[in-house]
C-alpha cells in the first residue's frame, strides 16, 4: 500500500456473485415471526400475501450463500463496486493515530445503500408475477431506490413517505415521481387507516410505522395484484446488503489493514448490517477481533433505551409481530431530519446480536451529530446524510479515543448515502435550529401496549 493513497478501488468482475446470510453463522437459532391476528408463527401462506414466494424464501433461509441473479449483477454495475476511501484529511485535523476509513454507498444511483436490495426486490417480483409494489420510505432514499428500480422493471410503485421528511426533503418526492411511482405524504387520505389516524391526529408528522401500515393496507386490499416491499429490518434485506462488507473486505485487504471497529448507523438496520455481518463472519468462524458499533439517535433509541419484546412492526398491527428491541409500535417520534432513522424497532437479526454482546450501540444527539457532519464535509468534501452522520460523530469519538490513549486503531464506517438533497437539514443547523431530542421513556411506557404472546 501506498502511504498517500486515498482510494481502494475494485473492478466489475470483483462484484460479490452471493449475498451472505449471516443465518447461517448466527450462534443463536432465529426466533419465530408472529401472525399479527392469531399470534402464532407465521406461515409462507399468509407472508405471501405481501412478499413473493422467491423472497420468503430468501427470509426463511440459513444458507449461508445465495446466488446473486446475472440480471442485478449487471444492475448493480451501474455503481458497484462502490469506493473505500481512506479519511487523511479528517485524521490530520483530528490528530490521531487511528486510520479512518468509508465506504461510500452514496455513489449508487439513487445517493444511498438502498438500491442494493431495492434492484433485487424489483427483480424477484418481476419474476413471480407482480405488476405493483407498495412501500413506505422515511427520509426518501428507500423511495428513491425502489422507484427507479420499479421503473428498470417496469413495474408500478404506490409509496408512503413520512409526512415530516414529505415536508422537508421535497426532491426526494420529486425523484420519485421522475421514475413515474405515486408517493403520498403519510399518514394518507389513501387508506382507510390514513384517514381514520388523521382523523384524530391532523397535525401527526407521521412515522414510519404508521406509513408501513398504509403501505401493507394497500398491498392487502388489492386482491393478489400489489405486493408490498421493505427497506430495511427482514431478514431478506439485511442480506441484499452484504455486498457492502464483501467489497470492504476487498479493499482492505488492498489496504493491507483490518478494522478495529466497524461503524455504521441504524434506523431498522440494512445499512449497517451490509457493512457489519461480512467482519462478524470473521469473528463467528476464524477467531478475528472486531468491534461493531451501531449509532442511533437520542430521538429514536431502539436499543440503548427499548425493550427486548415482542411487537408489532407497524401502527396498524397489520404487520408481522417481530421480537425486537421496540419503544412501542404506537411510538412517533421527533421530527428530526434523519427519516431514515425514526423506527420504532430494530432488524430482528441485530437484535439477537445485540442482546447476546455481538455488537454495541451508542446513541447520539442532534446538534453534536451535525457539528460532526461539518467537519467530515470541511475536511472530506462530501456532505453526508443526516443518517449518516450519526456514525460520523463515533467516528470522530473513537479516533480522538485513540489520540487521548496514544493507541493505532484502524477504523471502518459506512457512508450509507450522500446529503445533497438534506440540505434542509443542514441550513436548520447553521440557524441554531437542531436540537437535542432526547428522548425520555420508561420501560413500563413501552411495556404498555406490546402485544401479550404465549411462547
Amino acid at each position: 500500500m501506498s502511504k498517500d493513497q486515498y482510494k481502494f478501488l475494485l473492478s466489475d468482475r470483483d462484484i460479490p456473485k452471493q449475498w451472505y446470510n449471516i443465518s447461517a453463522d448466527m450462534p443463536m437459532g432465529p426466533t419465530p415471526v408472529l401472525n399479527p391476528h392469531t399470534k402464532e408463527p407465521v406461515t409462507a401462506e399468509f407472508l405471501n400475501v405481501l412478499f413473493p414466494m422467491s423472497l420468503i424464501e430468501q427470509e426463511m433461509s440459513t444458507e449461508r450463500y445465495i446466488d446473486i441473479p446475472e440480471e442485478v449483477r449487471e444492475i448493480y454495475k451501474l455503481w458497484r463496486p462502490t469506493p473505500l476511501i481512506r479519511a487523511r484529511r479528517l485524521e490530520k485535523v483530528l490528530g490521531t493515530p487511528a486510520h479512518i476509513y468509508y465506504k461510500n454507498e452514496g455513489a449508487s444511483i439513487s445517493g444511498s445503500h438502498k438500491c442494493n436490495t431495492a434492484v433485487a426486490q424489483a427483480y424477484y417480483n418481476k419474476t413471480d408475477g407482480t405488476k405493483s409494489l407498495t412501500t413506505e420510505t422515511g427520509a426518501g432514499q428507500w423511495g428513491s431506490a425502489l422507484s427507479i428500480a420499479c421503473k428498470f422493471f417496469d413495474m408500478d410503485l404506490e409509496v408512503y413517505m413520512v409526512k415530516a421528511s414529505y415536508d422537508q426533503k421535497p426532491y426526494r418526492k420529486i425523484i420519485m415521481q421522475s421514475y413515474d411511482a405515486e408517493v403520498y405524504p403519510s399518514p394518507s387520505e389513501q387508506t382507510h387507516y390514513g384517514r381514520q389516524y388523521l382523523k384524530k391526529h391532523p397535525d401527526s408528522p407521521g412515522s414510519l410505522g404508521i406509513a408501513i401500515s398504509e403501505a401493507v393496507e394497500a398491498a392487502v386490499k388489492s386482491n393478489g395484484k400489489k405486493k408490498y416491499s421493505l427497506g430495511s429490518v427482514l431478514n431478506h434485506v439485511l442480506l441484499h446488503q452484504t455486498v457492502i462488507g464483501q467489497e470492504c473486505l476487498k479493499q482492505m485487504e488492498m489496504a493491507d489493514e483490518y478494522p478495529d471497529v466497524v461503524i455504521g448507523c441504524v434506523g431498522g438496520g440494512s445499512n449497517f448490517s451490509g457493512c457489519a455481518f461480512p467482519f462478524l463472519q470473521k469473528t463467528l468462524t476464524e477467531g478475528k477481533k472486531t468491534r461493531l458499533i451501531a449509532v442511533e439517535p437520542n430521538a429514536t433509541p431502539t436499543l440503548t433505551k427499548g425493550l427486548y419484546a415482542f411487537d408489532y412492526g407497524d401502527t396498524a398491527k397489520m404487520a408481522p409481530i417481530l421480537k425486537m428491541f421496540t419503544l412501542g409500535h404506537d411510538f412517533i417520534p421527533a421530527p428530526i431530519h434523519a427519516g431514515g432513522l425514526r423506527y420504532h424497532g430494530m432488524a430482528p437479526q441485530i437484535c439477537m446480536l445485540f442482546d447476546a454482546g455481538y455488537i454495541e450501540a451508542v446513541a447520539v444527539p442532534q446538534p453534536e451529530t451535525f457539528a460532526a457532519a461539518i467537519q467530515f464535509a470541511q475536511t472530506e468534501g462530501i456532505i453526508p446524510a443526516p443518517e449518516s452522520a450519526h456514525a460520523i460523530r463515533v467516528v470522530i469519538d473513537e479516533a480522538l479515543d485513540a489520540k487521548e490513549k496514544g493507541e493505532e486503531r484502524v477504523i471502518l464506517f459506512n457512508l450509507s448515502g450522500h446529503g445533497l438533497l438534506d440540505l434542509a437539514a443542514y441550513d436548520a443547523y447553521h440557524q441554531g435550529k437542531v436540537v437535542d431530542d432526547t428522548l425520555d421513556i420508561t420501560p413500563e411506557e413501552i411495556r404498555a401496549n406490546l402485544p401479550e404472546v404465549n411462547l
